[in-house]
């Protein structure tokens, strides 16, 4: 069957369906993403806390590499960490969010084609 035989709402669920999937895979994308920050940045926060006060530290600038004090990059670090988490969490409930959307769609679909299967076909000419 192609799309033009399709009924209106059937495609109209398909291209939602479509639409859905592509921004579940964009927040996956996103929720990636931000996991390896927030792992780039916990294994930072590890590694500082091993590192005395005394010792000298070192952020990018760019190109430039900077001198900075411990109790600031870990405050920085910190920050970064909390909103990270802040982020990851709100991109866990987009994804649950498409997820549950493409089962609703999906189960449209279904019924749509269940019920197209089950409309009594015209009779023939004979």
């Amino acid at each position: 069957m192609s799309q033009e035989e399709l009924p209106p709402y059937v495609r109209e669920q398909l291209a939602r369906y479509d639409q859905v999937q592509q921004n579940l895979q964009a927040v996956l994308i996103q929720k990636q993403q931000v996991e390896m920050e927030l792992s780039e940045t916990e294994k930072a926060l590890e590694e500082l806390a091993k590192a005395s006060d005394s010792e000298a530290i070192y952020k990018f600038a760019g190109n430039l590499l900077v001198r900075v004090d411990k109790p600031s990059i870990v405050k920085d670090l910190t920050e970064k960490k909390e909103l990270g988490g802040t982020r990851k969490m709100v991109l866990v409930k987009q994804e649950t969010r498409f997820r549950e959307s493409l089962k609703e769609i999906q189960a449209k679909l279904d019924e749509a084609v269940k019920g197209k299967q089950a409309a009594p076909q015209p009779p023939g000419d004979a």
